[in-house]
């Protein structure tokens, strides 16, 4: 027990205790731990965004080192720009005030369309994105549950 009294010494005093000066680090490994695992759970559940049911593709995800720019359009039409909303007008204004601040029109520009909203819609939006100057705009898709990604040139 950390902080206990350990039994006398030899040779001194049957009176007299010695206090325990070790540190048990067990208890602090197991917390340790506990918070990883917790924070591992966790941490995938804190992505926030407009909630859209995004269709589905066997096509390879993309990577990128860079935070990219997420463009919305919910079930209803409705466009965001991360979690806020803002009109077809607004759109390019704030994107490009954006990327100013970030580092000009090489930001990319991630475009997630819900699957109940029409194809044109879509397209609309890229489209106003792509002749406003940004040229890395890219459509969002979900990954099919149990089926792998295909690969370039399997068939």
């Amino acid at each position: 027990m950390a902080g206990g009294l350990m039994a006398p010494q030899r040779g001194g005093s049957k009176g007299r205790y010695r206090p325990m000066s070790e540190i048990n680090v067990v208890p602090l490994v197991d917390v340790m731990l506990v918070l990883l695992i917790i924070f591992m759970i966790a941490a995938p559940l804190l992505t926030v965004g407009v909630n859209v049911d995004l269709p589905r593709t066997s096509a390879d995800p993309v990577s990128s080192p860079d935070e990219p720019l997420s463009v919305t359009i919910d079930a209803e039409g409705r466009v965001y720009i991360q979690e806020t909303a803002v009109t077809l007008e607004e759109l390019v204004p704030r994107l490009a005030a954006i990327a100013e601040a970030r580092q000009g029109r090489e930001t990319r520009v991630f475009v997630r369309g819900d699957r109940a909203i029409a194809y044109g819609r879509v397209m609309e939006v890229m489209g106003n994105i792509a002749a406003s100057g940004f040229t890395r705009v890219a459509l969002l898709a979900e990954q099919p549950t149990g089926q792998p990604a295909a690969r370039p040139g399997a068939r």
